[in-house]
């Protein structure tokens, strides 16, 4: 009878060792830091979600978005110079998948149009 207990106790650990492992996350007021929530909510409601979708639908799609961004950037890293992440080490990353290459081709293009746009407004201005 003693062995079930024991395991249980073991199983109570291992989870209160990753209690204590995401509370190291969290900010002052106890919860976890949330970056991309308003975005993140404008974006699901553009896509045919509910103005006000729940809070750990979006909670859950912000950690899937930093997973990506974390994995991507750590392998760009070691993929170009080390320690430091260019446009061609995540371009060299996503090559195979057409979608997303494309996708950072035309934000590329269109931050190059802005830039262009922003450097003729202010000679405008002198």
């Amino acid at each position: 009878m003693a062995e079930p207990r024991e395991e249980s106790d073991e199983i109570f650990q291992e989870s209160s060792d990753h209690a204590s492992a995401s509370e190291a996350e969290q900010g002052p007021d106890g919860r976890k830091k949330r970056m991309f929530s308003k975005e993140l909510r404008c974006m699901m409601y553009g896509f045919g979600d509910d103005q006000n979708p729940y809070t750990e639908t979006v909670d859950l799609l912000e950690d899937l978005v930093l997973d990506f961004i974390t994995d991507t950037t750590l392998k760009a890293m070691e993929v170009g110079r080390p320690g430091r992440v260019q446009v061609e080490d995540i371009i060299f990353l996503i090559r195979k998948d057409s979608r997303k290459l494309s996708r950072v081709k035309d934000l590329l293009m269109m931050n190059e149009e802005l830039k262009k746009a922003r450097k003729a407004f202010d000679e405008a201005n002198y």
